[in-house]
């Protein structure tokens, strides 16, 4: 492993890069075409920390890092800030929104800490004269079901929520009817589509009360899906054949196959834990 470096590393590089006699293309990028370069690599980290892959994750941050240098070299050369700027905003944020560990204030559980987080957070923008919702923090950026997630649990630390996991099993099956009845009774599109956003976001209200992220289960169920289609596939492609050449329940046959085997390969597993 090389010498270990520091943040002040990373910013002497980025301003060499971006030196007169630096990169070529390093020189020529801008705010614009950076900005979705971090945008890559957030999500490339996102997923390296999904599946806990240390070693990956550690490349990844190592990207983002580099991505945020080079957003605040791109703003030193315009003469708006340094990086110094935002590492002592989040500084001091940090600090001032943790008084129950660098004041004087106490918090029972991690709920309190959340509700005290969002009350200094709304103190904070009363301070500065803004006027903004409180879901004015939630990007629109956000891919839609995290986007969702982040919502409903802004609204909720308000005190707008269900009251119980079963209301919010009520809503699902209330949004299935009215999309069947849009899809059984041929609205426009936009009604259907409506409709099917309506049940999304209610099946994300309910992993936020069953404490799952709606994304996280999306990729376990990508992951199932692909991971018994290629299962598929194999079986297909051993009997020397292409897909058309089976009926729809050969197929079905085969993926049923797929399905008993992780089944029995689980077993194995957890025979071997006990």
């Amino acid at each position: 492993m090389s010498q270990k470096a520091t943040l002040p590393d990373l910013v002497e590089i980025m301003a060499r890069l971006r030196s007169p006699d630096g990169c070529p293309w390093d020189r020529k990028q801008t705010v614009q075409t950076i900005k979705d370069y971090l945008v890559e690599e957030c999500a490339e980290a996102y997923e390296a920390a999904r599946v806990e892959d240390w070693d990956g994750l550690a490349e990844e941050l190592g990207d983002v890092l580099f991505e945020v240098v080079f957003l605040s070299r791109l703003a030193e050369e315009e003469g708006k800030f340094d990086i110094s700027l935002p590492l002592s905003l989040v500084r001091d944020k940090l600090i001032r929104r943790h008084p129950h560990v660098f004041g004087e204030d106490t918090v029972k559980d991690a709920d309190e800490v959340l509700k005290n987080w969002h009350a200094i957070k709304a103190q904070e923008k009363k301070d500065k004269n803004v006027v903004a919702s409180e879901l004015s923090g939630v990007p629109r950026s956000l891919p839609p079901l995290l986007q969702a997630y982040r919502l409903t649990s802004r609204a909720a630390a308000l005190g707008f929520d269900w009251q119980a996991t079963a209301d919010v099993l009520d809503k699902i099956e209330e949004e299935v009817a009215e999309l069947r009845q849009a899809v059984t009774e041929g609205e426009g599109k936009r009604n259907i589509e409506g409709e099917f956003g309506d049940l999304l976001f209610s099946l994300v209200n309910l992993g936020r009360f069953l404490n799952i992220q709606p994304h996280d289960a999306l990729q376990l169920s990508n992951d199932k899906f692909r991971r018994r289609f290629l299962a598929v596939e194999a079986s297909v492609h051993e009997k020397g054949n292409v897909f058309r050449d089976f009926t729809l329940d050969e197929l079905d046959g085969f993926w049923n196959d797929a399905k008993a085997a992780e089944g029995a390969d689980a077993d194995k597993t957890t025979k071997k834990k006990a």
